[in-house]
This record gives C-alpha cells, sequence and structure tokens, in this order.
C-alpha cells in the first residue's frame, strides 16, 4: 500500500513538473516568435514600420482577449491612469469649450473654489493665448494638455474678458496668470435633504477617503432631522474595494465580512470585514443603483442587501465582479491585472457569466434563471447570482427622445446655454430658476446642423434602405410615402413639441454656470422621476 502511495505520489509530482515545463516553454516559443517576426518587418517590410505602434495594438489585442479590464498603461499615460484611480489631476480646475480648432478656447465651467475660479476666470471668458501660444490650431485636447501641469507651477492665460471687472471692461482683453494645484474631483458629488426626512448622498467614484466622507455626509445629514438615507450609486463605475468596505462599515456590525475576493492560485482567498464600529445599524436605507452602476458599488449594494440592511431599487447593476491589481513594467509603464472575482457575502458572485451576454453599454444582459444559483440573505430572502445585483424594487429611469439625446450629443444646449450667459448677467436662486425663453432656444436650435428625426423616422428610413436592397423598394413605394408624410416634422415643430422634456437640460446647463456643479445636481433633483418613485417604494422590513 506505502509503495502504491509512493508510485501515485512521483506521479502527481512528474505530472505537476511536465506542466510547468510545458507552458514555461510555450511562453518562450511565443516570446522567440514574436521577436523573430518584428525583427524581420523592421528589416524587410515594403513600407516604412511603426514599431511602437504595432507593438502597442499587438499588446491591446492580446489583454483585450481575456478581459475588458486587464490593460496595459505605459508611461506617457501615467497621468491620465492616476486620475482615473485618484479623481485628481494637477491644472486649473475648469472645463472649456472649443468645438473649432480655429477657433478660441471659452470658459465652460469652472469648478467652485478652483484656482480658476479664484483668478476671476468666468463662464463665457475667451482663453487666447496660453504662456503666450495662441490657442487658434489647438484642438480642445491639445488646449486642455497646456492648461495642466505640475501643481505649484504658473500658467499665463490671455483673456478676452465676457463682463466688466474691477479693473477691466467687458470685452477688454487681459492677463490672467493661475497657479496650478492639484485638483480633486469630490467622489460625494451632492450632500442634502430631499426632504423633511429623506437625506441624500450622491457618489460618483470610490476614491481614497471616500468612506470618511460617506461618515461627514451622514453626521450632517442625521443633525438635520434625516430620518432615511438614500445613497444614490446610479453611474457609479466603483473604484477602491477597501472604501467601499468601510462605506459598509458605517451600518451593519463590526466583523461582519463584506466581500470575499478569490483567486486562481491555492491560498489566495481574502475575506474583507467590517472593522470599525458603526455609526448607525436602525435607519432606513435605500440604495439607488442602475447599469452603470459598477465593481465597488454593487459590493456595497451586494453586501448591504445580503444583510437585509439596505432596500435597493432601480434597475440591475453592471455586472464587474473582478478584482484589478497594478503590476510594474519595463520602461515606467504599469500592467493592471483581473487577479480575482469578488463575491458577496450571501456568496454571490457578482461577475457576468461570460462577456458574451451584455448590453450595448456593456452592462450584463438577460441571463435566464436556469443558468444562475440561488442564495439566501441573513432573514432569508431569494437572492440569484449570473451578473450584477438586482433590485429589490425594480424602477426604470425615464426614457428620452431621440431628439434629446441628439441636442445633448451635438452640444446644441450647451453652446445655447453660453448665449444664455453672454445675454443674461445673471439668474434667479436655483430653487426659483425657471427657463421662460423656450422660443429662443427653438430658433437658436433650428439654426443648427444636427439629426432631429424621431426613432420613427429613422427607422423608417433603415426600413427603405433595405428595401431597395431586396428589389421591393417601387413596390412599397405608395405605402412608405404615405407613412413617411405622417412622421415628417419640421426641426421646430418637433423641439415645440419635447419642449417639456428638453427644458430640464437646459435648465441644468444654464444654473451650472451661475451657480458651479452643484447647483445642476440640485436641479436635476428636481426632475429625477426615478428617485421620486423610488422614494415611495416599501422599505425591507422583518
Amino acid at each position: 500500500m506505502k509503495r502504491i502511495s509512493l508510485i501515485l505520489a512521483l506521479s502527481a509530482a512528474v505530472c505537476v513538473a511536465a506542466s510547468a515545463q510545458s507552458k514555461s516553454f510555450t511562453l518562450g516559443k511565443w516570446v522567440e516568435v514574436n521577436n523573430a517576426i518584428l525583427k524581420e518587418l523592421n528589416r524587410s517590410y515594403v513600407d516604412s514600420l511603426e514599431v511602437g505602434r504595432i507593438e502597442r495594438e499587438a499588446v491591446d489585442a492580446m489583454l483585450a482577449s481575456l478581459d475588458p479590464y486587464t490593460v496595459y498603461v505605459p508611461e506617457e499615460e501615467q497621468e491620465d491612469f492616476q486620475m482615473m484611480l485618484s479623481n485628481t489631476y494637477g491644472g486649473i480646475g475648469a472645463i472649456i469649450y472649443k468645438p473649432d480648432v480655429n477657433g478660441n478656447v471659452t470658459i465652460n465651467e469652472p469648478y467652485e473654489g478652483s484656482p480658476a475660479a479664484r483668478a476671476g476666470l468666468r463662464c463665457g471668458d475667451e482663453i487666447l493665448s496660453i504662456d503666450g501660444t495662441s490657442t487658434h490650431g489647438l484642438t480642445s485636447q491639445e488646449s486642455s494638455e497646456r492648461m495642466r501641469g505640475k501643481p505649484g507651477t504658473k500658467v499665463v492665460f490671455s483673456v478676452k474678458k465676457l463682463r466688466g471687472g474691477p479693473t477691466w471692461k467687458a470685452g477688454e482683453v487681459i492677463e490672467v496668470p493661475v497657479v496650478r494645484e492639484r485638483i480633486v474631483l469630490p467622489a460625494v458629488e451632492y450632500v442634502g435633504m430631499l426632504n423633511g426626512a429623506d437625506g441624500y448622498i450622491l457618489m460618483n467614484k470610490f476614491t481614497e477617503g471616500v468612506g470618511q466622507a460617506i461618515r461627514d455626509a451622514y453626521q450632517t445629514l442625521k443633525a438635520q432631522g434625516m430620518q432615511r438615507l438614500v445613497l444614490d450609486l446610479r453611474g457609479n463605475g466603483g473604484g477602491l474595494m477597501h472604501e467601499a468596505v468601510n462605506i459598509v462599515s458605517l451600518f451593519v456590525p463590526k466583523g461582519s465580512v463584506v466581500v470575499t475576493a478569490k483567486g486562481r492560485a491555492a491560498g489566495s482567498e481574502q475575506v474583507y470585514k467590517t472593522s470599525t464600529d458603526p455609526v448607525d445599524t436602525e435607519i432606513p436605507i435605500l440604495v439607488l443603483v442602475d447599469s452603470g452602476s459598477a465593481s465597488a458599488s454593487e459590493i456595497v449594494s451586494g453586501a448591504l442587501q445580503d444583510y437585509d440592511r439596505a432596500t435597493i431599487v432601480g434597475t440591475r447593476t453592471f455586472g464587474k465582479g473582478l478584482v484589478q491589481s497594478i503590476r510594474p513594467l519595463p520602461y515606467s509603464g504599469q500592467l493592471k491585472l483581473t487577479t480575482a472575482k469578488y463575491y458577496t457575502p450571501s456568496g454571490r458572485c457578482v461577475q457576468a457569466i461570460d462577456y458574451s451576454h451584455r448590453n450595448e453599454d456593456g452592462s450584463v444582459g438577460h441571463i435566464p434563471d436556469s443558468l444562475t444559483h440561488t442564495f439566501t440573505t441573513a432573514h432569508g430572502r431569494t437572492v440569484r447570482d449570473g451578473g450584477g445585483i438586482t433590485p429589490d424594487h425594480e424602477v426604470k429611469a425615464k426614457r428620452y427622445s431621440r431628439l434629446t439625446y441628439s441636442l445633448v450629443l451635438n452640444g446644441i444646449i450647451e453652446q445655447y446655454a453660453l448665449q444664455y450667459v453672454r445675454e443674461h448677467e445673471s439668474i434667479p436662486a436655483v430653487e426659483d430658476f425657471h427657463f421662460q425663453e423656450y422660443d429662443n432656444f427653438v430658433a437658436f436650435a433650428a439654426d443648427k446642423e444636427f439629426d432631429y428625426r424621431s426613432s420613427a423616422r429613422a427607422y423608417l428610413d433603415e426600413v427603405k434602405k433595405n428595401l431597395k436592397e431586396d428589389g421591393l423598394e417601387e413596390t412599397t413605394a405608395a405605402e412608405l410615402a404615405a407613412l413617411q408624410s405622417k412622421l415628417d416634422m419640421s426641426k421646430e415643430d418637433f423641439l415645440r413639441l419635447k419642449k417639456d422634456e428638453i427644458i430640464p437640460f437646459i435648465e441644468e446647463e444654464i444654473v451650472v454656470r451661475y451657480y458651479f456643479q452643484e447647483a445642476g445636481i440640485r436641479m436635476r433633483l428636481r426632475y429625477d422621476e426615478q428617485l421620486h418613485t423610488a422614494l415611495q417604494q416599501p422599505a425591507i422590513t422583518f
């Protein structure tokens, strides 16, 4: 018996060694083949060869075959990568508008309290040059790059002022020096009371310190009489896992499991538990999610759902249950590498079953129940895996017309807001502001080039194209002409038809330019039908 066991053990050891050798041989083989191909291309290819470009494309294609989140970040992209991770960058703190390379840069939205705002730059001011270099001929991206830089360094703008000030006249060109700073884009965008009982927190990312920011926001709202907390994670693509743990820690007992990460290697499993005392284990919590809520957002909503600690409302989340780690590479590059999957306290894997069942926005598509597994929450409710977090109450967001999307995506509303600022020195407070000049907007938009067809009209055009390809155009001509006459509408008439749908977007764009970004959120909340419906949903109680 001992002899048989010894033979089996030796056989297993030989298989493991052979497997390791096989993997090492395969890796070495393809490294050698790759180098040989590059050398031969460089020596013999008929046209000039951009080795850096084709190597980058090869690396990107290789990593894309694994998953959408494993990516190579070369040294020259480190600044943008760090901004993505930390929500910070070195610059002046302003959003610019420059639709034409031959035009000037216009200050679109300075951030409240930013170096740009403190230097007196306002919406509508035109930047003619940056450190002596004319903005004519520069793209928006090139202009933005010249504005950014190391914190503490100075950049000098030649600015044509929209309005008069302490020492200048409207239209005068003045020199405006600005010292760059580390601009921190807040992960907690808004904190306020929605009514006498509901406190509201809007988060956009899980960056360093956001757990403490949520704790502070909770204390602020509690002092204002909050009886229920609304945590808005819609569109929140995630971030740092430990900050997700910190947020869950605020509302469940110390020592509770929040998430478990499991990698391929044996012994790689890591269990993350709450390590601090909670601030409140009783207050009702409503968490808003949608298909843009991913990663750390799914950790928070999944854990609070598994402990029956919050009512999750909205639509199914994105379905990204993967953990990424950063690995250093030669020449100061970095590899953002998927190293594990994570699981909620009940054992659910948030990751979608595969990458093929995805919606257009990348979120998880429909997964039949037959392909999922059931799990139970702390109080015995049934929840499922298969991708994303399914809300306790599904409340869909408002659907907008094709016209409204076209106005937004083509910058028509943004351009109009800039014109409005030029024509109006001030507006009422956010709560009192109601846009009353819609006919003026219709005239402005009607003069712009953009696709204003309705969805039905665009679909009819596609049908006509298919009929022509199939040789059926003539036989259906009369019917199609009759239908088209019903669907055709002038740009002005369609804009007037969708007035109630478009006005909220105009109001948001306008108030931001007078009262900064928080004002836009407050205006958005006025028309947020999904939020207003969510507030009426029954809480999970036991």
